[in-house]
């Protein structure tokens, strides 16, 4: 396995962590971790692109992916956060931290963040370091996986902020389109996609390793920072309690009747 290019990998990715975090810094706003989320993969991807040296239509297409995805992500959340400070996530963390805020900002947030982009972002590394990865059943199979992954997330998340933005809306839950069969269908639809990635590199020496990077991000959006902290706050409105008990929590099924 190409240590080097794995090596150059984290090295992208201490350099951009550590350059959001002098941003974070200077604004004492830690949500650019958020936002600088998805431009981080793209970095990587090109990067480790490039340093291989070596180009070919399944590194292109892996590419270009990983951009769209990195680039929608990161103009949502953009736009999402504009205007509204930090996140209350990271607030709480800020006044837990007392006078060490600026250190453990640094380390708990954008180091850890760090890591785990890097273990998400091994099967893209795999595919770059092959000499000439075939376009194999594989291949197709990942990309369409991926595909209907995205298409789930985008469209959760135009259904959502189309919701919230409408003021008649507002303290209510949103239970149609897909939200009618997940709580969190853009979730669903962002670990689809690193799984898509996944079987894409499957085809490649050391492929079979890449499966660090799904299971991290399910993990992650299940037990972690993902769900678990979104269900928390928004089980304080009784009718998403109600919500709850009818509707699945990750992967979209019918809703239960009653």
């Amino acid at each position: 396995m190409n240590a080097d290019l794995f090596t150059a990998a984290a090295l992208v990715i201490f350099s951009y962590m550590t350059f959001l975090f002098v941003i974070a810094a200077f604004t004492r706003n830690n949500s650019v971790a958020d936002t600088g989320w998805g431009i981080g993969f793209i970095a990587v991807t090109l990067t480790t692109l490039v340093i291989a040296g070596e180009v070919s239509g399944v590194k292109l297409l892996t590419a270009a992916l990983v951009t769209v995805w990195g680039m929608r992500l990161a103009v949502r959340i953009f736009l999402r956060n504009r205007g509204r400070g930090e996140d209350f996530r990271y607030r709480k963390m800020r006044q837990g931290w007392g006078r060490a805020w600026l250190l453990n900002s640094y380390l708990r947030v954008f180091i850890v963040q760090g890591v785990l982009m890097l273990l998400v972002a091994v099967p893209i590394v795999l595919i770059n370091r092959a000499a000439a990865p075939p376009f194999g059943l594989l291949t197709a199979v990942g990309a369409v996986i991926w595909l209907a992954g995205f298409v789930i997330e985008a469209t959760a998340d135009y259904q959502l902020d189309r919701f919230i933005a409408g003021p008649q809306n507002r303290g209510k839950v949103l239970q149609a389109g897909l939200w009618r069969y997940s709580r969190h269908p853009n979730y669903f639809g962002e670990v689809v996609q690193w799984w898509g990635i996944f079987a894409m590199a499957l085809g490649v020496e050391y492929g079979w390793a890449g499966i660090i990077s799904p299971v991290t991000i399910t993990f992650l959006i299940l037990k972690v920072s993902g769900i678990p902290m979104l269900e928390k706050t928004l089980s304080q409105n009784p009718e998403y309690v109600d919500y709850q008990h009818r509707t699945s929590s990750f992967i979209p099924l019918p809703p239960k009747k009653g």
